[in-house]
C-alpha cells in the first residue's frame, strides 16, 4: 500500500474509533460520485473492511443527475467499473433533475440534493446499512463555513457539517471531514487510482462554487491559513453549539407543555433565562410545530422573545405563517396550529335529564330539572361549576354552543350588558382557551351562564320558584389505559 494512503486509512481509522462512525460488523452506504474525494473514500474503507476485527460491509452507490448527458452517463459506468474491481455491491440512480427542476420550481443544487438523499436513503434501507459514507473534506466545510457567514448563520450553521449526523434512522458520516483535498489527490495520484472530474465544479455560476473559486481565494491574501481558521471556528463552535442544544433540551424538558397540538410555557422561568436560551427555546419549539425554522426566522424568533420579556401587553397575538398563531396569554405564552383550534360547535338541549360533551374540551353538561325545595334555592356564586335557574322562566329548548363575535350577556349582580370578551379579559381567561368555554343559552337567545367563569341575571330562583333547572360543569374522567 502506497504511504500516503496507508496515512489516510489510519487516519479516518482513529477518526472512526474516536466519534463512533460505525461498529463491527456495520453495513456502510458509499456515496461515490467518481470524483477523487469520494474515489479516495472507497478505498480507505475498503482497506478498513478487510479487518476481520471491524467486518464492514460496503455498497458503492451512484447518482446520475443528468445534467451533463454524455459525461454523466460515463461518470456512472467509471463508477461501476470501480466497484466491481474492488468486488463491492454497485447501486445506480438515475435522474432526470432539469425537469424535476421545471416541475418543482426548485434550484438545481437543491433539487440534486433532494433526490440524490433519497436514492442514498433507499439502498440504505434497501441492504440494512447503518450509515452512508459521504466525502466531504475539509475544505468542502470551509466553504460551508464561509458560505454561512455570508448568509447571517447563527452558531448552529457556523459549526458546519457533523462528523456524523442521524437522519431517518441512518448515520451521515463524514470520515474525511478533517482532512483537506490536497491530501486525498496526492493519495490517488501516488497510488495510481483513478478519478474523473466534474466539469460544473469549474463553473462558478454555483454559489459553492463561486466560494471555492473566487472568495476563498481573495481572502486568503489576508489569512493564508483561511481553510484551517474557517475548520477551526466550525469544531470550536460545535462543540459549544452541542452544549448549548443539551441544555436548551434540558429546559425544554422543563418548561414547555403540549396539549392538542399546540406547546406552551410559563414566563416566570422564561423570562430568566439568558437571551440566548430564550431564542433557542422558541426555535426548538417551532421546530416541533408543523412550520419548522431556518436562520432567516431570526427576526420571528426574536418577535416573540421581545413579546415574551415584555412588561407590557399582557396579551397578544403573532400569526407565524402555515397556520400557526403565537399567543401571550397574561403569563403564558402558547404555539396553536390552525388545526388545534376549536371550530364552532351547537348542541340542542330538549329534554331532561341530559349531557352534552362538549367538543375536544374534554367537559360535560349536565342538565336536571327538580321541583324547588330540594337544596337547590338561591343563585350559585359566580364563577362556580354549577348553576340553579327558576325552570318556568326559560324559553326553550336550551343551546349549548361555542361564543360568537358580539356576544353579550345581562350579568347577575350588574345593570345592563356587558361583552362576553370583556367579560373574559376581566377573568383573565387566556384567549386560546375562550373558544373552549361553551354558552348555555335558551330560545330566546339570552345567554344564560359561562360554565365556570359567571351567571346571567335571567331566571334567577326566587322564593316564589317552584321548578328548578340545575346544570352542572364536569370534567370526563380519563379513559382506562386498560382498555
Amino acid at each position: 500500500m502506497n504511504p500516503d494512503l496507508y496515512r489516510l486509512v489510519e487516519t479516518v481509522r482513529r477518526t472512526g474509533e474516536e466519534h463512533t462512525l460505525w461498529s463491527p460488523g456495520d453495513c456502510i452506504v458509499v456515496a461515490v460520485s467518481g470524483g477523487p474525494d469520494s474515489v479516495i473514500l472507497l478505498h480507505i474503507l475498503q482497506e478498513l473492511s478487510r479487518d476481520p476485527e471491524l467486518g464492514l460491509r460496503l455498497v458503492c452507490a451512484h447518482v446520475n443527475h443528468g445534467f451533463r448527458g454524455k459525461e454523466s452517463d460515463e461518470e456512472a459506468e467509471f463508477v461501476r467499473g470501480l466497484a466491481q474491481r474492488l468486488e463491492i455491491p454497485f447501486e445506480l440512480g438515475v435522474f432526470d433533475i432539469p425537469t424535476y427542476m421545471k416541475e418543482t420550481g426548485k434550484g438545481g443544487q437543491l433539487a440534486a440534493r433532494e433526490k440524490r438523499y433519497a436514492f442514498l436513503h433507499k439502498v440504505a434501507a434497501q441492504y440494512g446499512a447503518s450509515a452512508i459514507a459521504l466525502a466531504h473534506h475539509a475544505d468542502d466545510q470551509a466553504e460551508t463555513v464561509m458560505m454561512r457567514i455570508l448568509r447571517g448563520s447563527g452558531p448552529s450553521g457556523l459549526a458546519g457539517m457533523k462528523l456524523k449526523r442521524r437522519e431517518k434512522n441512518v448515520e451521515l458520516i463524514r470520515p474525511l471531514l478533517r482532512i483537506y483535498k490536497n491530501e486525498l489527490v496526492q493519495a490517488c495520484d501516488r497510488s495510481s487510482i483513478p478519478y474523473v472530474i466534474d466539469s460544473s465544479n469549474l463553473v462558478p455560476k454555483y454559489a459553492r462554487n463561486a466560494i471555492r473559486l473566487d472568495v476563498l481565494p481573495f481572502l486568503g491574501q489576508y489569512n493564508g491559513q483561511l481553510a484551517d481558521s474557517l475548520n477551526r471556528l466550525a469544531e470550536v463552535i460545535g462543540e459549544e453549539d452541542d452544549y448549548m442544544r443539551l441544555e436548551t433540551e434540558r429546559l425544554y424538558a422543563e418548561m414547555v407543555t403540549w396539549q392538542n397540538g399546540g406547546a406552551a410555557f410559563q414566563l416566570r422561568g422564561f423570562t430568566s433565562l439568558h437571551a440566548a436560551l430564550q431564542r433557542r427555546l422558541i426555535k426548538l419549539i417551532l421546530n416541533y410545530l408543523p412550520l419548522g425554522t431556518d436562520d432567516g426566522d431570526f427576526v420571528k424568533v426574536e418577535a416573540i422573545r421581545k413579546g415574551a420579556v415584555q412588561d407590557r401587553p399582557t396579551t397578544w397575538v403573532l400569526d407565524l405563517g402555515r397556520g400557526v398563531r403565537c399567543y401571550r396569554e397574561y403569563d403564558t405564552i402558547r404555539f396553536v396550529p390552525a388545526r388545534a383550534e376549536n371550530p364552532h360547535y351547537t348542541y340542542v338541549v330538549e329534554r331532561f335529564p341530559a349531557e352534552v360533551s362538549v367538543m375536544d374540551t374534554g367537559q360535560t353538561l349536565r342538565f336536571t330539572r327538580k321541583h324547588a325545595g330540594l337544596g337547590l334555592e338561591g343563585p350559585m356564586k359566580d364563577g362556580n361549576g354549577e348553576a340553579a335557574f327558576d325552570a318556568d322562566e326559560i324559553v326553550y329548548p336550551l343551546t349549548v354552543r361555542s361564543r360568537l363575535p358580539g356576544d353579550r350577556m345581562n350579568v347577575m349582580g350588574l345593570n345592563g350588558s356587558k361583552k362576553v370578551k370583556d367579560i373574559f379579559i376581566d377573568e383573565k381567561i387566556p384567549p386560546t382557551l375562550r373558544s373552549q368555554i361553551p354558552l348555555v343559552t335558551d330560545a330566546s337567545g339570552r345567554i344564560l351562564w359561562i360554565p365556570g367563569v359567571r351567571r346571567s341575571s335571567a331566571a334567577a330562583v326566587s322564593e316564589k320558584t317552584s321548578s328548578v333547572l340545575h346544570v352542572a360543569l364536569v370534567r370526563n374522567p380519563d379513559p382506562d389505559p386498560g382498555v
